[in-house]
């Protein structure tokens, strides 16, 4: 078996951005793949937006880092400060979801994130479909966390990253042919 870490990528979101004209979640869209570096094979993969109705991308930086869980195992991290306005912590070896928490309180197009399941819990007040005028969706499709640069200091165990504050309106039309 490889012992040699997984290689890392990242997928971005589904086209076209309406909504109603891609039913379901779009796999594998907007997922983080982890994959065998030796034979490319695929090793785990974990879908943050599933169905991503608001551009969110989720192409941002993935930080690495080495930091023990609340039982004291050294464990190896991925962490994702996503557009969708939550930032995800993954055990990189292995895909398994540690934590997907918003990066503020005014995140709300999900409730929370189910880490049983992996699943975003959605508020439908917040939803884009053709029949709903969704008012201060958050965060904007420009995302609380855009393509800037992060950092992470080992030493104090802390991330630093900039985020957005910017929330949109969704107003669905038809437009003739």
């Amino acid at each position: 078996p490889c012992t040699a870490p997984p290689l890392l990528l990242r997928l971005g979101h589904p086209a076209p951005w309406n909504e109603t004209m891609r039913p379901g979640d779009n796999k594998w869209t907007m997922t983080i793949w982890g994959r065998d570096i030796d034979t490319g094979e695929a090793k785990f993969g974990y879908q943050k937006t599933p169905h991503d109705e608001w551009d969110y991308a989720g192409v941002n930086v993935m930080m690495l880092s080495e930091q023990k869980d609340k039982d004291g195992k050294l464990r190896k991290l991925l962490t994702h400060p996503d557009r969708n306005g939550i930032v995800y912590t993954l055990d990189r070896t292995n895909g398994d979801l540690i934590s997907a928490n918003k990066m503020d309180d005014t995140v709300n197009w999900v409730k929370q994130v189910d880490l049983k399941t992996g699943v975003p819990i959605r508020d439908p007040e917040f939803a884009t479909r053709m029949d709903h005028k969704a008012t201060e969706i958050c965060p904007s499709a420009m995302g609380y966390h855009n393509q800037g640069h992060d950092s992470y200091d080992p030493e104090k165990q802390r991330f630093f990253l900039g985020i957005n504050h910017i929330c949109m309106d969704w107003e669905p039309f038809h437009a003739a042919p």
